[in-house]
């Protein structure tokens, strides 16, 4: 029997959280308000598949700007962004959309900018 890897572990759980975690942002519990700190769910488009991709994330809020970042290099909701800054974000029960600027670093960044 092969135990899995930490990297599987990590992927799993995440998974599992984002399961019951996405569907309370859906209704627009834990949205940041228009300066603050909160949780969206950023719709991004898969660089391979072509299809639309969703993960929900924390973000700080200044207005109609939103930064969301992750120490982990292999996210792929990055590398999305990276392929195609155009996104959504659900804030508040809508989609609204934005275009990213990511940055690679310690802490990978991507500043959304709500349309």
């Amino acid at each position: 029997m092969t135990l899995p890897s930490p990297d599987q572990i990590t992927r799993t759980g995440f998974r599992l959280l984002n399961q019951i975690v996405e569907p309370a942002l859906d209704r627009g519990i834990g949205n940041p308000l228009p300066v603050g700190v909160g949780a969206v769910v950023v719709e991004t488009t898969g660089r391979v598949s072509g299809l639309p991709r969703r993960v929900p994330l924390m973000t700080s809020r200044l207005g109609d700007r939103l930064v969301v970042s992750t120490v982990r290099s292999d996210s792929q909701w990055l590398a999305n962004l990276e392929a195609e800054p155009r996104a959504r974000v659900r804030i508040a029960g809508e989609y609204r959309d934005a275009t990213a600027e990511t940055t690679r670093g310690p802490l990978n960044v991507a500043v959304l900018q709500l349309d």
